[in-house]
């Protein structure tokens, strides 16, 4: 979070306050804190808990300082950066589950020169990090890298939906350029290295630069993350419009009398009972059947398969006819149904005569 209003008059006030020469230093394990912002923390950590009590009884001015492993339960001076933020104290909330949470409010940058103390808390030398942010207001180049900074973060906020609205309303209401940069690196969603990379950056300009990057970065994540949500959203749709549409007809033709599918299927059936067929024949079929009821009317393989069942019960399953070898009835029967083609008419006519002659068909190969 962050003030109502950060103005040009704020920043100025903030460059003009002093560093303290020792300050309590309070690590934080998740998160890094920039000048300006207002972030809450967990305290959980029993020196952590005295420190911020004692600050807050005294003058509530605190370092804080990011660590380089937030796996590291119990820091010690190695496992600290070098560069961290003076912090006002504003509140201490004890919340319902028993856990402490402090508000505090980043002021100035710090480095580490000396640790005094360890026990009961850290407490250090420390120097001020740099004079104050400087820029030319009157650079367009500046400007412009500030105005585009503006712009990408209202619009990151549009398409974020985890990020509130209110958030744009701030981002609008910031007037110092300071201020925007930290406050968009606060909440930029790159890992604890990388912030500390961003805050330990002394010219504003390359900060902007760099924080720019990351937010175009990640502004093309959430756009291809939404491109992704809406097309699945809208397969999901069709696809539920599809089954509500199939529903509704399958209503509509059980109120007149049954579906047609369902009769066609109905007649299938019926035909395969009567069939002649071996017990792996009528497995095969009972499996394709079973898969016709299941594929939707309308997709194309649904009227392949219909053909291919109907040519299963069509073909005469153990039935025989008596052979007829009358080649003059043959041959009027030929003509009466096909015209022309004497020749094929002429192979035919001999195919049945060596077949009478012999009376079966076997080949030597």
């Amino acid at each position: 979070c962050i003030r109502d209003r950060l103005s040009t008059e704020d920043e100025e006030l903030m460059n003009a306050e002093e560093v303290p020469d020792t300050l309590p230093i309070l690590p934080l394990r998740n998160t890094v804190l920039f000048p300006g912002v207002v972030i809450p923390i967990t305290v959980g950590r029993d020196k952590s808990i005295r420190l911020i009590k004692e600050a807050y009884s005294s003058d509530r001015i605190i370092g804080v300082v990011a660590q380089k492993d937030v796996e590291v339960e119990d820091p010690s001076v190695g496992d600290l950066n070098r560069i961290g933020t003076v912090a006002h104290l504003i509140k201490i909330l004890t919340m319902p589950d028993g856990s402490t949470t402090a508000i505090i409010q980043g002021k100035k940058r710090f480095s580490l020169n000396e640790m005094l103390q360890s026990d009961p808390y850290f407490k250090a030398k420390v120097n001020q990090f740099e004079l104050g942010d400087k820029y030319d207001i009157e650079n367009e180049e500046f400007n412009a890298l500030i105005s585009s900074l503006k712009d990408l973060s209202t619009q990151m906020i549009k398409m974020s939906p985890n990020i509130p609205s209110d958030a744009a309303f701030a981002i609008r209401n910031i007037e110092s350029p300071v201020f925007l940069v930290n406050f968009v690196s606060s909440n930029l969603n790159i890992d604890l290295k990388e912030k500390q990379e961003l805050l330990e950056i002394s010219d504003l300009t390359k900060r902007a630069k760099k924080v720019l990057g990351a937010l175009t970065k990640e502004l093309q994540v959430i756009e291809l993350k939404n491109q992704i949500q809406n097309k699945v959203k809208t397969d999901l749709d069709k696809q539920q419009r599809d089954y509500l549409l199939s529903q509704q007809l399958k209503t509509i033709q059980e109120e007149l009398g049954g579906s047609p599918y369902e009769q066609e299927i109905s007649e299938l059936a019926g035909k395969a009972k009567d069939k002649k067929w071996s017990r792996e024949v009528a497995e095969s079929f009972d499996k394709e059947i079973k898969k016709l009821q299941r594929m939707n009317p309308q997709a194309a393989e649904y009227s392949i398969q219909v053909n291919y069942l109907e040519m299963l019960v069509e073909l005469p399953w153990g039935e025989f006819t008596e052979d007829n070898f009358d080649l003059d009835n043959a041959q009027r029967i030929l003509d009466k149904d096909h015209f022309g083609l004497d020749k094929v008419k002429e192979r035919i006519i001999e195919h049945l005569a060596v077949y009478k002659l012999k009376k079966d068909l076997k080949a030597p190969i």
